[in-house]
């Protein structure tokens, strides 16, 4: 009978132990406190290595005492190793390297430059590219904004095409907050807060959008209900300049938000309304309304109350009947937001199960071309502008989502990284290394505001002027002549196609007329008073 090697293995270290633990006695007694300092750290081992053997929670350290523990330290280091010595430079996830490596130097006002030619296939299934012109034209002298606010807005705004897309101060520290604030004053482009209310770090001068989810953080009754009188207090300051009421996001569809107990402390309590030291829980639904028609009537009311302030909500789309349903309700109510953000199933999230982040919503891409087609189908594209959420990070994203449909993007996890972030991948734990993603004050102060701000200010500017150079690369004057042929995808190692010939594309008022085949069923099923699969 052959000897089984694991079995003897799974001993050698205890006698071993055992053995080093006698000798080292021995030579304690006799050589001095050197020896003792041995004699220590062996009778520790050898404890552990016992506990281990009796011990019942993991049968790993049970059969292999001591030397099992390597398994849950290669466990711990292993993101690191991925992240720094393993992956490409190219596939990365969720930003490769390339592109952390691009929003680094854009933070810090670096040459973005690569030696020798592309690293990417680019004969890959799915690779995309732009077409850019034989003859290129001038790069715009000025950055492009974008008129938000539709005939019923009295209070219209110039939005950038670049903005700080919705992150809460307590999933952000506070020196975070601040320093996205104060880049966005100094940088001329808007800062979503988040569902966690407007803290006093917001307060530094920088254009705000209120985004109010079902919590309705800031504008909250002691039940958890929506308080307009608080509302309509803190809507009227002059930085608040739109209104975002969000139905879901990218990375959670269909889930509210928890904020543990632990992390309510006395300035976020006071901040989003709620008790100090218990958890939060966001519904995942609002209590206002609950059909088409409803929601088209409370983003009418809360723009009324506002005397005039653009308003619109953020959505990951579900299913295109619900986007219909939503488009029905506006033209049979004659009441539309000014705006609506489509949020991509890729975008970031502080915390969310991995079921929903990884198999849950509709990517950015077909998501921004439902509501961008349904807006045109139903007449209404040209008062509705369109913002695109999610893993927008380069000029080239900005380029491409144009095209796809939007009028402007936000942007989350890139922003974090012009202050700092690494993509630990820590924002759950409330231990990022960096003070991004964490209440803990110690961890914080490692951010320095002034100069992150500055950061966030570069990063903006020339991520947003390599947009513009690329456009110009196009042989085009204008974000606004972008058009869906001049992105191309591989669709298999024989053919190419254009964005005009993968997806349909309406004519303004064609749904109200004839609708096309691949529109009508949904069409057909929508209603405004339902939302429905």
């Amino acid at each position: 009978m052959g000897v089984d090697l694991s079995d003897v293995l799974r001993f050698f270290v205890i006698g071993l132990l055992a053995v080093l633990g006698a000798f080292a006695t021995l030579a304690a007694v006799i050589g001095g406190p050197g020896w003792i300092v041995l004699l220590v750290v062996v009778v520790a081992m050898l404890a552990v290595g016992v506990y281990d053997l009796v011990q019942t929670r993991h049968a790993i350290l049970r059969n292999y005492p001591v030397l099992g523990h390597m398994r849950y330290l290669m466990e711990s280091i292993r993101p690191e190793l991925q992240q720094y010595f393993i992956e490409r430079n190219f596939d990365g996830r969720p930003f490769d390297r390339d592109t952390r490596t691009s929003i680094y130097q854009q933070a810090k006002a670096e040459k973005e430059e690569a030696p020798f030619g592309t690293e990417r296939d680019v004969y890959e299934v799915g690779y995309e590219y732009l077409v850019h012109s034989t003859a290129p034209a001038k790069k715009l002298d000025e950055p492009p904004r974008v008129r938000i606010g539709g005939p019923d807005c009295t209070q219209p705004y110039d939005m950038a095409i670049l903005n700080v897309s919705a992150m809460s101060f307590g999933s952000l520290s506070a020196h975070a907050i601040e320093a996205l604030n104060r880049g966005a004053a100094a940088g001329g482009f808007a800062h979503d807060t988040g569902e966690g209310a407007i803290s006093p770090y917001h307060r530094n001068g920088g254009d705000l959008v209120w985004e109010i989810a079902s919590g309705y953080f800031g504008c909250r009754t002691s039940e958890g209900g929506f308080d307009e009188q608080e509302f309509v207090d803190k809507a009227s300051d002059d930085q608040v300049k739109l209104i975002s009421l969000k139905l879901s996001q990218g990375a959670k569809p269909g889930l509210g938000g928890v904020l543990p107990g632990a992390k309510v402390t006395p300035e976020i309590a006071k901040t989003r309304d709620v008790p100090q030291g218990q958890t939060v829980i966001s519904p995942p639904y609002h209590q206002v309304f609950s059909t088409p028609r409803e929601l088209v009537h409370f983003i009418g009311h809360l723009r009324e109350i506002t005397h005039g302030k653009p308003t619109g909500f953020k959505l990951c789309v579900g299913s295109r009947t619900d986007v219909l349903a939503i488009c029905k309700a506006m033209l049979e109510e004659g009441i539309a937001p000014d705006f609506i953000i489509v949020d991509g199933a890729e975008g970031g999230t502080g915390a969310a199960p991995a079921e929903y982040q990884d198999h849950v919503g509709m990517p950015l891409t077909e998501g921004l071309m439902t509501v961008d087609n349904a807006l045109r189908g139903v007449g209404l594209r040209d008062q509705v502008k369109v913002g695109a959420s999610g893993k927008v990070a380069t000029g080239v994203d900005i380029v491409k989502r144009i095209i796809q449909g939007a009028d402007y993007t936000n942007s989350a996890r890139a922003m974090m990284m012009a202050v700092g972030c690494i993509q630990a991948q820590e924002c759950h734990t409330n231990t990022c290394p960096v003070g991004v993603a964490t209440q803990d004050p110690k961890r914080m102060r490692a951010l320095h505001v002034p100069s992150k701000t500055q950061r966030v200010v570069e990063y903006q500017r020339g991520t947003v002027d390599q947009a513009m150079q690329v456009v110009a690369s196009m042989g085009l004057t204008s974000f606004t002549d972008l058009r869906p042929h001049m992105l191309r995808r591989n669709i298999d190692h024989g053919r190419v196609a254009t964005y005009a010939e993968l997806f349909d594309h309406l004519a303004p008022g064609e749904l109200l007329q004839d609708p096309p085949e691949a529109w009508a069923a949904d069409w057909q099923r929508a209603t405004a008073d339902r939302f429905v699969q």
